[in-house]
């Protein structure tokens, strides 16, 4: 099976900046885009970034500019780098992935999504 842990949030002051970090781990061939989403109480789950395999990346509009998503293939690894952070950006922020699972016997590509981790934005 495919694991997906995020890491990385936490309680920053507007302006300030966080790190987010995303690993997936198991019987992984290959992953193909990986992203990140966030959510709000009250709101609907919001796509943030993502990026494909090869390296291209699609932001929302409201975080363009502040934020940045990158990958490590060889770690199974995607980063969410939030700079300029505004309280309207507190939410939980979900990793997801698009992979092959070699334990599910099939090249068929499926979609895992971690637990979550919370970015607060407050003074």
């Amino acid at each position: 099976q495919v694991q997906v842990v995020e890491s990385g949030g936490g309680l920053v002051q507007p302006g300030g900046s966080l790190r987010l970090s995303c690993a997936a781990s198991g019987s992984i061939l290959w992953i193909n885009t990986m992203a990140w989403y966030r959510q709000a109480p009250g709101k609907q789950r919001e796509l943030v970034a993502q990026i494909t395999g090869s390296g291209t990346t699609n932001y929302t509009d409201s975080v363009k500019g502040r934020f940045t998503i990158s990958r490590d293939n060889a770690k199974n690894t995607v980063y969410l780098q939030m700079n300029s952070l505004k309280p309207e950006d507190t939410a939980l922020y979900y990793c997801a992935c698009n992979a092959v699972d070699l334990s599910r016997g099939t090249y068929r590509a499926y979609d895992y999504r971690g637990q979550g981790t919370q970015v607060t934005v407050s003074s």
